[in-house]
């Protein structure tokens, strides 16, 4: 048995653990690692080279191969989970009946259905469940934030949102679940999800949704190109469009807004840059400092900025300070708005030819074999409910 918490790291530190070591897995760890107020106190990864290869970047720090060994041999306070998508659901509901506190990665689940299971579970066991949204840390994020809130923009009339992406064929071979229906859901989940989370932060709920969804150029189970027709519950019109299919590299991820005195417009690599900015009586700080960059963790070198910042809400959180931690019931509404633009491209997708098989159930099965028996049923279960209600081959 594992020495207590409070026998490895101080009453002033959170202890955090880590379920999923690949890239985004790799983030948590070396923000954890960096941060003054956090300690790293276990991780876990199913792949034993991967396993391997993160023990020797933290030596000394206890490692498994299976996930609820982990929740049983280990004290801590909060586990980050960040492993592929379909898992994020059992995998939370378990860390809560361990009476532990779980950070969940991007998307927050697959389904509203799961969400709420996930947000229930931790009302039952009296924990955290708190979901990543690092863009909502971004300078040109919060300056459009102020902007918005304080009037200046008069009525806002529309919102577009473009996110046009290249992902290459080996970004879906070499991954035994990206691709996968199961396992990640749809490129909204991976892609957009933070695109939607800011306009719904700013606009309200999704109320309507129109969309169509394809898939073009890669051979996957889910949509590499769509596009979408939204309605906020501000009365805000939105567009969003989507693709993975850019030739050769990234070309935009921006969004935006038309208002009544102004107009604004993200973009960069990671909204991370003020493209439009021309608001009446409100001109864009001078002394503005843009630092939203590529984040450099000492044994990670970030792809997108302010996860750690995302984990300082955490520690503030659990040592009971201000903080500005996205719990469940916020993250849902992501989901929430994620599910109506696909059940939209599903009724249109009806009145369109049969375009490919449902997907291969087995990947979900083999992916959640390392899990806890308990977590393991709950996937079993999830992909029988899905043969026995077989989806339109295009919804996802």
């Amino acid at each position: 048995m594992m020495p207590p918490k409070e026998e490895q790291f101080p009453a002033d530190k959170v202890a955090f653990a880590v379920v999923g070591c690949g890239s985004i897995g790799r983030r948590h760890l070396a923000v954890i690692d960096e941060e003054s107020r956090a300690g790293l106190a276990a991780f876990c990864d199913s792949d034993p080279k991967v396993l391997d290869e993160t023990a020797r970047l933290y030596p000394g720090v206890p490692c498994f191969t299976d996930y609820g060994d982990m929740l049983r041999g280990v004290d801590f306070d909060v586990v980050n989970i960040c492993t592929p998508h379909g898992l994020h659901a059992p995998m939370a509901i378990q860390a809560a009946q361990a009476r532990r506190n779980a950070l969940v990665e991007k998307p927050m689940a697959l389904s509203p259905e799961d969400c709420n299971r996930m947000i229930e579970a931790a009302r039952l066991n009296d924990v955290l469940l708190m979901v990543v949204k690092q863009n909502r840390f971004n300078v040109p994020i919060a300056l459009t934030k102020m902007a918005l809130d304080s009037g200046m923009m008069g009525r806002i009339f529309m919102v577009q949102c473009n996110v046009l992406w290249n992902r290459h064929d080996g970004y879906y071979n070499d991954s035994p679940w990206r691709g996968k229906k199961l396992l990640e859901g749809g490129a909204l989940h991976t892609q957009a999800s933070h695109f939607i989370d800011l306009m719904i932060w700013w606009f309200g709920d999704v109320t309507e949704a129109q969309a169509r969804v394809e898939t073009k150029n890669h051979s996957i189970e889910i949509e590499d190109c769509g596009t979408a027709q939204l309605q906020f519950a501000s009365g805000v019109m939105g567009s969003l469009t989507w693709t993975t299919c850019v030739y050769n590299k990234n070309y935009e991820g921006s969004i935006t807004i038309i208002g009544e005195h102004g107009t604004i417009k993200i973009g960069g690599q990671y909204l991370n840059k003020i493209e439009v900015w021309d608001v009446r009586s409100l001109p864009l700080p001078e002394d503005t400092a843009f630092t939203d960059k590529p984040n450099s963790y000492g044994k990670y070198q970030g792809t997108s900025s302010n996860h750690d910042k995302v984990i300082g809400s955490v520690v503030a959180a659990l040592l009971h300070e201000r903080h500005n931690v996205i719990e469940g019931d916020e993250g849902i509404r992501t989901i929430k708005a994620i599910d109506m633009i696909y059940s939209s491209a599903q009724l249109q997708a009806r009145r369109a030819p049969r375009l490919a098989a449902s997907g291969d159930k087995s990947q979900f099965r083999r992916i959640a074999e390392p899990l806890q028996p308990a977590a393991l049923t709950y996937a079993a279960a999830r992909a029988k409910d899905e043969e026995s209600h077989e989806p339109n081959s295009a919804s996802l």
